[in-house]
């Protein structure tokens, strides 16, 4: 049965989504921007600084579905731009134990609220 996920430790879905749905022991995390919670503001910064929300927020929604970053199999990484991708990586990689989840990492055209960097989860057990 498909059970919806959703926890104020993360931004609120602000249109017809779902934070995260969770069927069986997968669940799709929706694509996070670097949002604080806690005000609904973007966190002012450079790629490092939002990716790091960004990576908090996907932790967050996980933690309300029982599960963790660990359970990772999967990330789709927005980019606004390319030329951050090292940086991205090497706040990105600090989440992940050994075995990182598969993903894809594309430059866009513009994201939500022209941030930087957006990213979406599926993680299982």
């Amino acid at each position: 049965m498909k059970k919806r996920i959703a926890t104020a430790l993360a931004p609120q879905a602000i249109g017809p989504y779902s934070q995260a749905v969770q069927l069986g022991n997968l669940l799709f995390i929706s694509g996070q921007i670097p949002l604080d919670p806690k005000t609904g503001q973007l966190v002012q910064g450079d790629i490092e600084v939002q990716t790091k929300r960004v990576m908090e927020n996907l932790a967050a929604v996980a933690e309300a579905a029982g599960m963790s970053l660990a359970d990772a199999l999967k990330a789709s990484c927005f980019l606004k731009s390319m030329e951050d991708f090292g940086r991205f990586n090497g706040v990105y990689a600090t989440y992940f134990g050994d075995t990182p989840p598969a993903r894809e990492t594309v430059e866009v055209a513009r994201l939500p609220r022209d941030v930087l960097v957006e990213v979406s989860l599926i993680c299982g057990r």
